[in-house]
């Protein structure tokens, strides 16, 4: 398949609101995919690079080649070139990958390279998501979209579903089940603002975990054989050994267990998130020890429990496993219960809560209401500083937004990191023509703007970093609203920041 027909495609996904009509869409190009274009094609269609790591980053993608006249590009010709530039290692690899990546946008059309530019990136924001394209490689292998939604469920995989059902259609997608050693993709929670709210999207009487501030693993047990994942499918099992002494201490044989790891103070509360992420991140990066706690167990010397209501697989665990390495659980059968549980979790230096349905089954992938988080929100006027020109879907727009803090000393803004989050395309449309307003500098990637403009940001909490000048960054910001009511002069300073880090 011509790549620059994978590139249509996902220009047409982009321009359509409709989901039948993005199916269709994407289910006609996983039609035209050559057998070996599969796991590559479909990863495209994703928004995803089959391969994890390339070593581009965004100083490559900028100076690149002028586009091709004429396409000549295969989605397995792009394929191949990616896992080249991938597997570049040595002395000159520099070198070597940035004429592998010219070489590749060089023969690339100005459609083909804007595919290209949002794949390396991760900003091809084309409204494709994985369950999108579940439904649309059921549409096009012709089989039932549960089976499709089941294996991915699995197999933690789009790629190889994708194989599966367009190779061998219901009867392979059959073949894809539970192996104790391979990762799943994990369920997860969706938001709400209090837990009132949460409780009419769980019902009552509800489960209520403490939200661990933590990161998310995911531990499978054979005999003496121990692995662990992060919540996007990475092996970290050299970087956990304790984790994967605890659990090989287990009294079982076979398991899979999910849960977080974090890092304890001596009096048992959380150490910055940031230490934990860094232990994890890196083998022996630190001396910091991870303690991990579990939440759910999904497989149970060789049964199966993803299909068994949360209460049955929430007992098994705590037959299987002590107490202590077992999440703070409680009921609630009302919202004064589940506001006690909030406060007690905030007060022992927690994220917050995550409240279940205790009658779900475990539904691996999907951000559905049988588990519903509930969170404080930080919230802080910051000044935008520059911003950046949009990819994909949101090419012409300025996008990824520069966020600053007021310097009381200095009278300037220290910079504390970068967001697209949370902006609609209304915002988008205003912000382009404002910060051009008030553009100095534009070198085609990044707009610098005087810093007159204030945004009201929300976060989960600060973190510590190096790559800003203020050692400090907001985790996971996302925009509210902007602040015209509100001067630079009045935009909170980056002392707040520290304080609400508790490194003031």
């Amino acid at each position: 398949m011509r790549f620059l027909d994978l590139a249509a495609t996902s220009a047409a996904v982009s321009a359509v609101s409709g989901r039948k009509a993005k199916i269709e869409l994407l289910a006609e190009a996983l039609r035209r995919l050559d057998p070996d274009e599969i796991a590559a094609g479909s990863a495209y269609l994703a928004g995803e690079l089959r391969q994890r790591q390339t070593g581009v980053g965004y100083a490559s993608l900028r100076d690149r080649p002028p586009p091709a006249a004429e396409a000549t590009l295969t989605v397995g010709g792009v394929d191949a070139a990616i896992a080249e530039i991938s597997v570049v290692a040595g002395a000159g690899s520099q070198a070597r990958r940035r004429e592998l990546l010219g070489a590749l946008f060089g023969a690339a059309t100005a459609d083909e390279q804007r595919l290209l530019i949002g794949l390396f990136s991760g900003e091809l924001r084309q409204g494709a998501q994985a369950g999108l394209l579940a439904d649309a490689i059921a549409k096009a292998a012709e089989v039932p979209v549960t089976a499709v939604r089941r294996a991915l469920l699995l197999s933690g995989d789009l790629k190889q579903v994708a194989v599966a059902a367009l190779t061998g259609g219901a009867a392979a997608l059959a073949e894809i089940s539970l192996r104790v050693g391979t990762p799943l993709t994990p369920m997860l929670a969706q938001s709400a603002p209090d837990v009132g709210a949460a409780l009419l999207a769980t019902g009552v009487p509800a489960t209520v975990d403490v939200k661990l501030d933590g990161i998310r693993i995911q531990v499978h047990r054979s005999g003496d054989e121990v692995a662990v994942f992060t919540r996007s499918l990475d092996d970290i099992t050299a970087r956990m050994p304790e984790v994967v002494e605890l659990v090989r201490k287990l009294p079982v044989r076979e398991a899979v267990l999910d849960g977080e790891a974090m890092a304890l103070d001596p009096s048992g509360r959380p150490r910055p998130f940031q230490e934990t992420a860094s232990r994890a991140a890196t083998r022996g990066a630190a001396p910091v020890t991870l303690t991990p706690y579990f939440f759910d167990l999904l497989h149970l010397d060789g049964t199966d429990l993803l299909d068994e209501p949360g209460r049955v697989r929430w007992q098994a665990l705590d037959d299987a496993l002590p107490a202590q390495l077992i999440v703070g659980r409680s009921t609630a059968t009302g919202e004064e219960e589940a506001a006690a549980a909030f406060a007690a979790a905030l007060a022992a230096g927690q994220e917050g809560v995550v409240i279940k349905a205790a009658e779900a089954p475990y539904d691996v992938g999907r951000r559905g209401s049988a588990w519903v988080k509930v969170k404080p929100r930080h919230t802080l006027d910051l000044v935008v500083l520059a911003v950046e020109w949009g990819h994909g879907r949101r090419k012409g727009w300025l996008s990824n937004l520069h966020l600053g803090a007021r310097d009381p000393e200095t009278g300037g803004f220290v910079m504390l990191g970068k967001t697209f989050k949370g902006l609609t395309d209304e915002l988008l449309r205003w912000q382009t023509e404002r910060f051009q307003q008030l553009a100095v500098s534009d070198n085609g990637w990044v707009v610098e703007v005087r810093p007159e403009q204030v945004v009201e940001i929300a976060f989960d909490g600060v973190q510590t970093s190096p790559r800003y000048p203020g050692g400090v960054a907001l985790r996971f910001a996302r925009v509210l609203r902007y602040r015209d009511d509100k001067p630079a002069a009045e935009a909170d300073t980056i002392d707040m920041v520290r304080a609400i880090g508790g490194k003031g």
